[in-house]
């Protein structure tokens, strides 16, 4: 069964094509690991919530854009030795590749998926 890690961010409208260029390089080290699929999403339609919403869950200021990204991959065994090796990587150390965000404001959990059948 399939096994997703999902994050949320908020990223300075300014640093769209930062996000995307630290996206893409990120993305072949993921699928070095074992991802099957990465998906990265650039808020476009994203309401303001009366009680919570998006924004809110990344404390996004003003100026900033939420993003919504997910990795998939074949089994939460898979993802589990991948991010082990990842961490290990210096290709993923903070400075090789700095997040154009504030990582502290970002979250982020891995999910099982379900059989719709």
């Amino acid at each position: 069964m399939s096994y997703v890690d999902g994050f949320v961010a908020a990223v300075p409208a300014a640093n769209r094509e930062a996000y995307a260029e630290h996206a893409r390089k990120m993305a072949p080290i993921f699928k070095e690991f074992g991802a099957t699929r990465i998906a990265e999403n650039w808020g476009d339609d994203v309401p303001h919530g009366k009680q919570t919403d998006f924004y809110r869950a990344v404390a996004a200021k003003e100026d900033e854009v939420v993003v919504f990204a997910w990795v998939e991959w074949p089994s939460k065994a898979a993802r589990d030795a991948a991010w082990q090796k990842m961490m290990e990587d210096p290709r993923m150390a903070p400075g090789a590749n700095p997040m154009p965000f504030d990582g502290a404001r970002m979250i982020y959990g891995g999910f099982a998926a379900i059989d719709l059948g």
